[in-house]
C-alpha cells in the first residue's frame, strides 16, 4: 500500500445480469479515509444532494460505548458506493467466467481535508461514526461494496436497503424521484406525487418554493404529507387524472406541476392574510386547507374541463367568490342551519377534512 492508494483482498461476486459485488475486511478506523458519508440536504438551487439523514448522536453514542467493551462484535457488513476510480484486480488463477472470484481491489486514497473519498457509505454511518468516536485503537469490520458513478444508483441502493428499517418515510419520499429501479407498489405509488413535491418545492416561480416541510426543508409551512395527499387525490380521479394519460411521464408531470403552480398561486392571492402561517395559526396550511382546497381544485377543473389549462384569473374569480365562507384563521365556519365550528377546533382527522371539504364543494356549486 501507497501513500496514495490502499490494496485490499477482496471477493467478488457476480448477482443477477453478473454485477459484481466485492466483500473485504476493513479496520473501521481506517474506512473513513477512503469512504465518506454523502448527507442529505439541498444546494443553492434548492436540489437534493446526498441521501444520508443526520447523525444520531444518541444512537452513536450507544453504539460506541458497546464498541468500547472487551465482547463487541459488529457482524454486519457496511455498505459503500465506490466511484470507478476504484478497480478489482482477480488473482492470476482466478478463472474468469466463475461468479465468484479472489483478488485485490486498489483505491486511491487522500486524506487531505476537503478531498472527496472514493467510496460513499450507503447504511452503515452511525457504526462507521461510532467506530471513529470509540476509544479503542482498531475495529475490523466487514464491507460490502459496489462501484458505480450513478448517484441516482446509490440512492436506489440506500432506499433498498433502508426500506425495512425505521427510516424516516419523508427521507425516502425526497429520494424518490432519482430513481428508475421496480421499488415496492408502496413507494411505486408515491413516486409520481414526491416528484411533483420536489418539482414545485424548487421553483423559485412556484408559491410551493421552500414552503413544502421536509427532512431537508424543515422551514416549510405546509406537511409534506398534506400536500402528497392533495396530489394523490387529484391523480387518482380529479384534475391531474388527465394528464397521467399523457405517454411522455415528462409532459405529463410538467403539466401537473403547472397547473398546481396556477391553482395554488391563485390560492396564495386570494388568501394572502393566511399564506405562509403555520398550521397552528391557520387552517389553510394545514392537512384540511390543502386537502379541501385540493378538491376544490379538481371541482374547478371539471367545471371548466374544455378549458386545457385554466388560467390563473379565472381561479382567482372562483376562489374570491368562496372566500366569505372560509374560517381558515379566526371565526368560525358556518357549515348550515345551527352547526357551526371553530377555525381553531378544526383537527387534521379525516372527519374534518371531509366535513371542510364537503362544505366547500356544496358551496361551490350551489354558490349564486
Amino acid at each position: 500500500m501507497s501513500n496514495n492508494t490502499m490494496q485490499i483482498p477482496a471477493i467478488e461476486i457476480r448477482q443477477g445480469k453478473g454485477r459484481p459485488l466485492y466483500s473485504f475486511g476493513i479496520d473501521g478506523k481506517k474506512l473513513l479515509d477512503i469512504a465518506q458519508i454523502s448527507r442529505i440536504g439541498r444546494n443553492e438551487e434548492a436540489k437534493i444532494t446526498g441521501y444520508q439523514r443526520p447523525e444520531v448522536i444518541s444512537h452513536i453514542k450507544e453504539i460506541r460505548a458497546y464498541l468500547e467493551t472487551e465482547s463487541a462484535i459488529l457482524p454486519n457488513a457496511i455498505v459503500v458506493a465506490f466511484n470507478t476510480s476504484v478497480t478489482f484486480e482477480p488473482l492470476k488463477y482466478a478463472d474468469a467466467n466463475k461468479t465468484i472470484r479472489h483478488g485485490m481491489l486498489t483505491v486511491p486514497r487522500d486524506i487531505s481535508e476537503g478531498v472527496e473519498r472514493p467510496g460513499w457509505i450507503v447504511d452503515g454511518q452511525q457504526r462507521s461514526a461510532a467506530i471513529r468516536d470509540a476509544d479503542i485503537k482498531e475495529f475490523p469490520v466487514f464491507v460490502t461494496a459496489f462501484i458505480t458513478d450513478s448517484i441516482a444508483e446509490q440512492k436506489e441502493q440506500f432506499i433498498l436497503v433502508n426500506s425495512t428499517k425505521p427510516l424516516p418515510q419523508g427521507l425516502i419520499f425526497e429520494l424518490l424521484p432519482d430513481t428508475a429501479i421496480r421499488l415496492s407498489s408502496k413507494y411505486e405509488k408515491r413516486k409520481i406525487s414526491t416528484t411533483l413535491l420536489q418539482m414545485v418545492i424548487t421553483d423559485m416561480n412556484s408559491p410551493f418554493y421552500r414552503a413544502i416541510q421536509t427532512p431537508t426543508n424543515i422551514e416549510g409551512f405546509i406537511k409534506d404529507n398534506s400536500f402528497l395527499k392533495m396530489v394523490e387525490n387529484s391523480l387518482n380521479d380529479g384534475a391531474l387524472y388527465k394528464f397521467k394519460t399523457f405517454k411522455e411521464p415528462d409532459a405529463s408531470n410538467t403539466q401537473s406541476a403547472k397547473l398546481l403552480n396556477i391553482y395554488w398561486s391563485a390560492v396564495k392571492s386570494v388568501f394572502n392574510d393566511s399564506w405562509g402561517l403555520r398550521p397552528n395559526k391557520t387552517r389553510l396550511s394545514h392537512g384540511v386547507g390543502i386537502v379541501s382546497l385540493g378538491y376544490l381544485m379538481d371541482a374547478i377543473c371539471d367545471k371548466f374541463r374544455t378549458l386545457e389549462m385554466p388560467p390563473f384569473e379565472l381561479f382567482c374569480a372562483e376562489l374570491t367568490s368562496l372566500k366569505p365562507y372560509c374560517a381558515w384563521n379566526s371565526g368560525e365556519w358556518r357549515l348550515g342551519g345551527d352547526s357551526t365550528k371553530k377555525w381553531d377546533d378544526v383537527q387534521n382527522i379525516s372527519k374534518d377534512i371531509e366535513l371542510i371539504s364537503n362544505f366547500l364543494l356544496t358551496k361551490f356549486k350551489y354558490k349564486a
